[in-house]
């Protein structure tokens, strides 16, 4: 990704090589689930057909980690990198994209410094932070100064807002998000604080993602869109699986959909949720949550191997 060619901050996040992880998972043994569409019937045949010209996308945060209360303590489901240490060696890259800083989902995904992950990168603040697994070092250029303004006036927004109890803000280095899930009415206080945040961003040239009960104001121009397209381009896939919960997942969804148009063979994935059923409508498969898109990950390791699809 060309905004990544000159990189101003890096920081050592490699640790001690883990054991290679076993070629057969247990509970990974399940028969792939079927697509509901064609296109991603398709996609799934081109997947397994040819998996070392396949892009695996993947956000983190409701998808390969349950959703709680509090971010900070939010870790990969148990079977989550065993299952892409499995995978990853067989197709052309795995990239977890997330709106975390990427160093902290590399922190609490588990992801450096295991065997069968040489593949993997994480993009982090949808796209303008990396880390490569590689390197084991994140790369990112200088943070928007509209962010830390808005920092600044942030709680002097809420209490005008009448923010209600339990609402609160989360640091993420280059954006800052606003939490509604401890509040005794979620979705009402979640509600009240679009658009005080939404005018707030706009006068520091920021813009709010809505998310899961949660407001993030963050810089323009990066979205999971935005990311996946510039990485399936810098990889040279013919074909990508994208799996993700929210409403920050629709810029993804429509990156593969524009390029299914454009000839490369795409797979959409929900991973479910009874807050956000926007993916789910055009998903072409609904998973069960993080182990749901864990199983489908085991799953297409193991079909992999079968003689069956090369």
């Amino acid at each position: 990704m060309g905004t990544h060619s000159e990189p101003t901050d890096s920081h050592d996040l490699n640790a001690p090589k883990a054991p290679n992880p076993p070629t057969t998972l247990p509970g990974f043994s399940d028969a792939l689930p079927a697509p509901v569409t064609a296109a991603g019937r398709d996609a799934l045949d081109v997947i397994l057909a040819r998996p070392g010209r396949v892009v695996v996308g993947l956000d983190f945060d409701g998808t390969l980690a349950a959703i709680v209360p509090d971010p900070e303590q939010a870790r990969a489901h148990p079977e989550a990198v065993p299952a892409l240490a499995a995978l990853a060696p067989k197709v052309a890259s795995v990239a977890v994209i997330t709106g975390r800083p990427a160093g902290v989902a590399v922190h609490h995904g588990g992801f450096a410094g295991v065997a069968g992950l040489e593949h993997l990168v994480v993009l982090g603040h949808y796209g303008a932070e990396r880390w490569d697994a590689v390197t084991g070092t994140v790369t990112a250029p200088p943070a928007h100064p509209g962010v830390a303004a808005v920092r600044a006036e942030l709680p002097g927004v809420l209490e005008r807002a009448g923010a209600r109890q339990g609402t609160w803000i989360e640091e993420k280095g280059r954006a800052v998000a606003v939490h509604t899930r401890r509040a005794a009415d979620p979705h009402a206080a979640f509600e009240a604080l679009r658009e005080p945040l939404a005018e707030l961003a706009t006068r520091h040239g920021l813009v709010v993602e809505p998310g899961r009960l949660v407001l993030e104001l963050r810089p323009p121009g990066v979205d999971k869109g935005v990311a996946l397209r510039e990485y399936v381009r810098e990889v040279g896939a013919e074909a990508v699986l994208y799996a993700g919960d929210d409403l920050g997942d629709l810029p993804a969804f429509t990156a593969v959909e524009d390029l299914r148009a454009e000839g490369v063979p795409g797979l959409l994935v929900c991973s479910g949720s009874n807050e956000v059923t926007a993916l789910a409508k055009r998903a072409d498969l609904v998973v069960d949550g993080p182990a749901g898109v864990v199983r489908l990950l085991g799953a297409m390791a193991a079909a992999m191997n079968s003689p069956t699809t090369g």
